[in-house]
């Protein structure tokens, strides 16, 4: 009787260390897919311009600081609510803001949310600002200014912060919430700007986000 191999080849089946393997490809595929950039067509999507109203003076916490956790207190200066094309997403971990505010949303609305100007640009954020640059300005640049900003976003809730963190470059989201002022357990401050054409140090606005969704479409 001829003699023979039994049971099945070295290599048939991954052992552990191979199912590991995959399963860290797949967690890596599912988080690029799931943070990716969106495709836009040219067009703006985010046509209207932010709203910042004046805050009712009987509403709770317009008298004076919000308790924002880790010993941060936070001064309501305005509501504020806005439609808006993400331009950039950039999370922080160690500064004086990470604990109550770890992502940076770089915005653009009105020409500033169309893929046919933003393909002029090269976007980015680093220590809490938002660079772009440009060989030809497609926009004249107060219209840039004045149409985009980064935004310091302090979320309300656990439910905006899971929003938040899944948010992807290209998303168009709603935002509803209050522009707030900052004092940090140290003595630090910061606060936030009331201006939608300002620039540089001081310019960008701190959102105690209420509300955080994408936009279909």
């Amino acid at each position: 009787m001829r003699g023979g191999r039994h049971g099945r080849e070295s290599g048939a089946f991954p052992g552990w260390k191979g199912l590991l393997v995959i399963a860290a490809v797949l967690l890596a595929g599912y988080q690029w897919a799931a943070s990716r950039p969106l495709d836009r067509r040219p067009g703006v999507i985010a046509p209207g311009e932010p709203v910042q109203t004046a805050l009712d003076a009987s509403a709770p916490g317009a008298a004076g600081p919000l308790d924002a956790g880790h010993d941060y207190h936070l001064t309501p200066r305005a509501r504020f609510s806005a439609t808006v094309r993400v331009l950039a997403r950039e999370r922080y971990y160690i500064d004086a803001l990470a604990p109550i505010a770890p992502v940076d949303l770089a915005v653009g609305w009105g020409p500033m949310s169309d893929s046919a100007v933003l393909a002029a640009f090269d976007i980015s954020q680093s220590n809490r600002f938002y660079y772009w640059h440009a060989d030809e300005l497609p926009l004249p640049r107060g219209e840039i200014e004045s149409h985009s900003a980064n935004w310091h976003i302090v979320p309300a809730s656990a439910a905006v912060d899971r929003a938040l963190r899944r948010v992807r470059v290209g998303e168009v989201v709603r935002l509803e919430g209050e522009l707030v002022d900052v004092d940090g357990p140290d003595g630090g401050s910061a606060r936030t700007s009331l201006r939608r054409d300002d620039t540089g140090a001081g310019a960008c606005e701190i959102i105690l986000a209420e509300s955080f969704s994408p936009v279909g479409g």
